[in-house]
């Protein structure tokens, strides 16, 4: 494994959209959402793990997770577990981990990557996280990694790539597109120069702290001013100062969308953002009907394509729902069709609403 080569594992969302089963104080990354034994970010962790020197994997994630993380992650090193004392989005995130890590090696190569992530081919997304290190070792670049589409997802963002490739299946970025319509979408699919974007970023240290001096001056400039504290004992306190003076910002729009040197992987994978319970469905074992089922006392009559999450030691029947989420919870019952699941989010708004944070 080469010692240059990092990872930061962005575990700070709150993952609304997986409501009731995600919540504030426990969200989607640290469940095991596809009942497969290991949570989502215990498989994040699995997959950088083989090929990244252990002491090379860092969590970036709320102050309010960072126990979680521990527990979930028992061999990752306690000093790499790195808290937010506040949500500001991804590129505050990334600014942290850069400015740490160029302190401590100036060679760093880093990929910064969601915890809540689905990965099927292990094997094929090594080979291209070591293609876009290759790549980004000589060449001043930010690299993300793009997923050839498979149907018009509207749901996603898209990156549109240049005709001919600059290296052996590395393409330009032309543009970026958030979730367009689906007209828009079929149109981007058809075309075959558009990707999904998977938000897994590839760089130099040294370049993307370069793009943050270009493009977001001012938040680099809060950084750079606690320089000397990172990677000693004032570190926390250094963050602690430092967060509230950074914008709420994505890394995409902060520097990906304005920056002239960016490139994509186009790649395959068995990638999935688990964004939303039908993600979800997409990705479980489903029985005859097609019901997807996480729970061991669950019963099914007469029902089809339904996801059912519920607790090993309650039985849950459940008859004539097609098309449905259905979750229980201790203390939170959620029956849904899946065509609204987007609309969760509006659902757990009007929760807050009426009943508080008691069920959030």
């Amino acid at each position: 494994m080469n010692q240059n080569h990092y990872v930061a594992i962005m575990a700070g969302g709150i993952g609304s959209r997986f409501w009731p089963m995600s919540r504030t104080a426990y969200p989607k990354q640290f469940l095991d959402i596809l009942h497969t034994g290991r949570t989502l970010i215990q498989g994040t962790y699995d997959r950088y793990r083989q090929f990244i020197p252990g002491e090379n994997i860092f969590v970036v994630t709320s102050a309010e997770y960072a126990g979680i993380v521990q527990e979930q992650l028992p061999d990752l090193p306690a000093d790499n577990i790195l808290s937010e004392p506040s949500r500001k989005n991804t590129a505050p995130c990334v600014a942290y981990i850069a400015h740490k890590l160029q302190q401590r090696n100036p060679d760093a190569l880093l990929i910064c990557a969601p915890a809540d992530h689905l990965i099927l081919d292990a094997p094929a997304f090594t080979k291209v996280c070591l293609d876009a290190f290759a790549f980004v070792g000589h060449i001043n670049a930010l690299v993300t990694l793009g997923i050839k589409p498979t149907y018009a997802n509207t749901g996603y963002g898209y990156i549109q790539h240049e005709t001919l490739p600059v290296a052996d299946n590395i393409y330009q970025v032309k543009t970026f597109t958030e979730k367009p319509n689906l007209e828009l979408a079929r149109t981007f699919l058809a075309s075959g120069d558009f990707l999904w974007n998977a938000g897994i970023f590839v760089w130099k240290v040294k370049n993307i702290l370069a793009a943050f001096e270009a493009f977001l001056p001012e938040m680099n400039e809060v950084f750079v001013a606690e320089q000397a504290h990172f990677n000693t004992p004032q570190e926390r306190e250094a963050v602690e100062r430092i967060y509230p003076q950074c914008t709420n910002i994505s890394i995409d729009y902060g520097i990906m969308e304005k920056a002239d040197n960016v490139y994509v992987l186009p790649s395959s994978f068995g990638w999935s953002d688990l964004g939303t319970w039908n993600s979800a469905w997409e990705n479980m074992e489903k029985d005859y009907f097609g019901n997807a089922v996480a729970g061991r006392n669950v019963m099914i009559i007469d029902a089809t394509k339904n996801v059912v999450h519920a607790p090993d030691n309650k039985l849950l029947l459940l008859q004539g729902l097609d098309d449905f989420i259905v979750v229980d919870t201790p203390d939170v019952l959620l029956i849904c069709k899946k065509e609204k699941e987007q609309e969760i989010k509006d659902y757990v708004a009007e929760v807050k609403r009426n009943k508080g944070d008691k069920f959030l």
